[in-house]
């Protein structure tokens, strides 16, 4: 409790802050968060000046310009590193579709991760790369030595989501990263499931991206694609336009050519008032401190994760060593309907997540961010004992 206080000091400014709570309990972070008051009054701000002059104005040029540098911040990027771009599955693609592959080279990806991190590199069998899959024991546990396992001469890139959408898993993007830093071998991160509610580092990875409407608390469609700045001559873009190609005036060149920053592989007019609305929940966030609210999400993962098991339901995290525990708390139940538990949940206005593997399970999924309390889990528990 300690650190929920130290992040909200009352249940009067939760309800402020956040208005979501004043009308029932949302546990959905993995899937589609709900705006923060301060995103949502960000984006009526620039709604109404939009109304009554120009979208397009030197102001919203340095905000977006901002927005850079504070998404930087998140994992110690450079601003010019920050292409704002959503949702995922474009700056995945947009990896996938733009490196120089050669008929032979090999990418290593996990088969059961989110799809939007699953058919950019099955697609790249087109021009005779070849898919590698990770195969775990357990559902999500993708770790170091797996990953290591997987590797020969011919691998070009490694691609994992940062945690999984299902269990929860968390992959140490460190141990993998640093080694495949020595060995030459490219690595993709797809970050949704932990930008906003735990640390990373860029020296870790080579591209990364990640859209807002999860844990960075945003708008959907906005969000933020990382390429470190070493490898953007390496990745080509492959969506060309009037913003993203060196065009003096807007007026088209005999060659292309490309700006030396991220925004390289923006080629289009921005989503100002997404972008604008992420920005505000990043800067809300960073306030707040990233350690401290990874501190609160493990603090109630714990919690809840004692009162399931307790009621007789099998917590997924149990299998998972501590280092890898996340905000997502996924649990079953033998002989239970799942789907009459997630009906019973929404009778009393608990939002939660019901989710699958590739072996057809079903799985009660439960994301909490830091302004959740350790009450609401005790009211989900009543919900689902009624």
């Amino acid at each position: 409790m300690l650190v929920q206080k130290q992040l909200i000091p009352d249940e009067a400014a939760r309800n402020h802050l956040f208005p979501i709570t004043r009308g029932g309990i949302f546990l959905a972070h993995a899937g589609v968060a709900p705006l923060p008051r301060a995103a949502a009054e960000k984006i009526q701000q620039a709604s109404h000046v939009a109304s009554i002059g120009s979208q397009d104005t030197p102001e919203t040029h340095r905000e977006m310009e901002e927005t850079r540098q504070v998404a930087a911040k998140l994992f110690n990027a450079k601003p010019n590193e920050i292409a704002l771009l959503g949702p995922t599955a474009l700056g995945l693609s947009l990896v996938a579709n733009g490196l120089p592959w050669e008929p032979g080279n090999e990418v290593v990806y996990y088969s059961g991760d989110y799809p939007s991190n699953v058919y950019p590199w099955l697609n790249l069998a087109r021009q005779g790369v070849k898919p590698v899959p990770l195969t775990p024991e357990k559902v999500g546990h993708v770790t170091p030595e797996l990953v290591f396992a997987a590797l020969t001469p011919k691998t070009k890139l490694v691609a994992l989501a940062s945690c999984h959408f299902l269990t929860g898993y968390r992959v140490d993007l460190k141990a993998i990263g640093q080694e495949l830093k020595r060995r030459g071998i490219l690595f993709c991160v797809d970050g949704i499931q932990s930008l906003g509610a735990t640390a990373l580092d860029a020296d870790d990875f080579d591209f990364l991206s990640a859209d807002s409407h999860k844990w960075l608390l945003g708008p959907l469609g906005a969000g933020i694609v990382y390429v470190k700045e070493s490898r953007f001559d390496l990745l080509r873009p492959t969506l060309l336009g009037s913003l993203n190609v060196v065009s003096p005036r807007f007026i088209a060149q005999t060659e292309i050519a490309f700006p030396a920053h991220a925004r390289r592989y923006e080629c289009g007019a921005p989503n100002v008032l997404g972008t604008l609305g992420m920005k505000a929940s990043m800067e809300m966030l960073l306030a707040l401190g990233l350690g401290p609210i990874e501190a609160r999400l493990l603090q109630l993962h714990d919690f809840a994760a004692d009162l399931f098991r307790n009621a007789g339901f099998t917590v997924v995290s149990d299998a998972f060593p501590e280092s890898a525990k996340s905000g997502i708390i996924s649990i079953q139940k033998p002989g239970a309907d799942l789907n009459v538990l997630l009906e019973k949940l929404q009778s009393h206005r608990i939002t939660a997540s019901l989710r699958w593997d590739l072996a057809g399970n079903s799985y009660l999924r439960f994301s909490p961010h830091f302004y959740n309390t350790e009450g609401e889990f005790e009211l989900v528990l009543a919900a689902l004992k009624s």
